[in-house]
Formats: structure tokens, sequence, C-alpha cells
């Protein structure tokens, strides 16, 4: 076999392999096709909130989302949804949640309704673990606190 043959191949395994091991997968759709699609299916919105000049935000997206581990938890248990807070797509999120600091990650019934929150930059093994305190309140606590009124 010719080296380029198995450069090619070894090329292609690896590939393979890459695809097995993800991380995150983000929805794309509106804030309104999330909050059905939670309904439906009966999982939590995850919501990362976060702006293009945050240094937390970024690390998190560079190194932490695509972590294998993160995508197991996070892929089988939610709906996952990148919000950029500067931006169009997050207007009607941000008239019910309010965010403070970035990166402020949110888990959200299908009711709009946070359940859990957390705010800065998160590990691998943290954010597994706050994912996983927000698994536990799905269905044990009501929300964090009702929906901010548009008035």
């Amino acid at each position: 076999m010719s080296l380029r043959k198995l450069l090619f191949l070894t090329f292609l395994f690896s590939l393979s392999l890459s695809s097995f091991a993800q991380g995150i997968e983000f929805f794309h759709g509106t804030w309104e096709e999330a909050l059905v699609k939670s309904e439906t299916e009966g999982k939590l919105i995850f919501v990362d909130a976060y702006t293009t000049w945050c240094g937390p935000c970024k690390k998190m997206s560079a190194n932490v989302f695509p972590a294998a581990e993160v995508g197991e938890v996070f892929n089988a248990n939610f709906i996952n949804v990148k919000l950029d807070m500067e931006k169009e797509e997050s207007v009607a999120f941000r008239k019910v949640h309010r965010v403070r600091a970035y990166p402020t990650l949110f888990w959200i019934n299908g009711k709009n309704e946070a359940v859990h929150m957390s705010v800065g930059g998160k590990q691998v093994a943290q954010l597994v673990d706050v994912a996983e305190e927000a698994i536990a309140k799905q269905d044990d606590l009501p929300p964090l606190r009702p929906p901010v009124s548009s008035t």
C-alpha cells in the first residue's frame, strides 16, 4: 500500500472518530421554536446567553462546549440554544429573562420559566455538574421567579 493511500485512510478514520466524540449540538431556530420543541419533547432549554466581546464566553465556546462529555449530557437532556444578547435574535428572550453578567447560563422550561441559572464561565466538569443540578430540578421545583412583565 502506498504512503498516500495510508495517509488518506488514516485521515478518513480520524474523521469518523471525531464524528462520534462531539460536543453540544445547538438548536438553529427562533426562541419561540425552541419553546415549542421543549414542550413537545419534554426537555428543558439550555441557553448560553453570551456576547461576542466576553472572554469567558469565548473560552467556553472554544474549550468546553465542544467536549464530548459535555455533549453527552446536554444533547441527551436539553434543547441547546446560544443567544447573543446584543443581537436581534435575543429580543424575545430578553423581554422575559434578565442578564446582568456574561456568560449567564439558563435552563428554561417550555413555558418560558427559568428553572435553573448559573453565572460565569465554567470548565467541563463544572458545567456538567450544573447541568445535573438543572436536570434534578426539572420536575421537583417551581420556576425561580415568574417572568418579567413587559409593561
